[in-house]
């Protein structure tokens, strides 16, 4: 920013439920996020608790964001799924024009897209389907913002295809040397410690960098911060991290719109 302020957004992954199962405390994270990945039922979420998420977000002026995902609700999107990429460009298309229904109603819009989970890793590299997910954006509003790993795939293309990109890091992951995110099949990939977590998020925030596995610090420049919904104590981690941002003179706003 022009007047030497450092902003950065907060977002977290809502909307996650289905049916009689219950996963996070939505209504407390959008007390505190300033963005909502809201689910759009491929991976998780059913139509009732995604009314509601957007509701509650219109309400508390939290900017809504459609996170697509492979159709795997019972692998929560997290395992990889070998795709033709026109197949997963109207995949991509079908949930962000499901999202926008729930997010009208609520008297609000879908403002960005984000990729959940597998997809949202596989696209780091996978040229073909990072591809195929531009070509939603683009088909369905070329206005919109997507988030993503800085460095990726899907960003590079995103870039050159016109579309606005919003590079992202991850309070409660751990990073590779790589900069890429440890996977979770691997111990120590989620981290739990709110502390430890918070000041992690002041050196994103304020230097660009995180300590990865190896003790090495690798560059994380992000204009978005999030924080898994699904992660147990996750609203405590949430409130800790954005407190700890203040606290430093970090403003916590949306990328887009104005301040939540």
């Amino acid at each position: 920013m022009s007047d030497g302020t450092v902003r950065i957004d907060l977002n977290a992954d809502l909307g996650e439920g289905y049916g009689a199962w219950t996963l996070g405390d939505d209504d407390a994270l959008l007390d505190l996020v300033t963005s909502a990945n809201v689910a759009c039922g491929f991976h998780a979420g059913d139509p009732t608790s995604l009314r509601h998420v957007c509701e509650r977000a219109a309400e508390r002026g939290v900017v809504i964001g459609a996170q697509v995902g492979y159709h795997d609700l019972a692998g929560f999107g997290r395992r990889f799924i070998d795709m033709v990429p026109a197949d997963l460009t109207n995949d991509v298309l079908y949930q962000v024009g499901a999202l926008e229904a729930f997010a009208r109603v609520a008297g609000t819009r879908v403002q960005y897209v984000k990729p959940h989970g597998a997809l949202y890793n596989a696209i780091v590299h996978h040229e073909a389907q990072a591809a195929a997910v531009v070509e939603a954006v683009l088909r369905y509003d070329p206005t919109l913002p997507v988030l993503g790993l800085p460095g990726s795939v899907f960003l590079a293309l995103a870039a050159d295809a016109g579309l606005t990109t919003v590079p992202e890091a991850f309070a409660d992951r751990a990073y590779t040397p790589e900069a890429t995110l440890v996977s979770r099949r691997e111990p120590g990939a989620v981290l739990h410690d709110a502390d430890a977590v918070a000041r992690r998020c002041v050196r994103m925030a304020t230097e660009g960098s995180v300590e990865a596995v190896d003790g090495t610090i690798v560059e994380v420049r992000a204009a978005s911060l999030c924080v898994h919904g699904d992660s147990p104590g996750a609203v405590e981690m949430a409130g800790r991290v954005k407190a700890a941002l203040r606290d430093t003179g970090v403003e916590v706003a949306p990328f887009v719109g104005g301040p939540a």
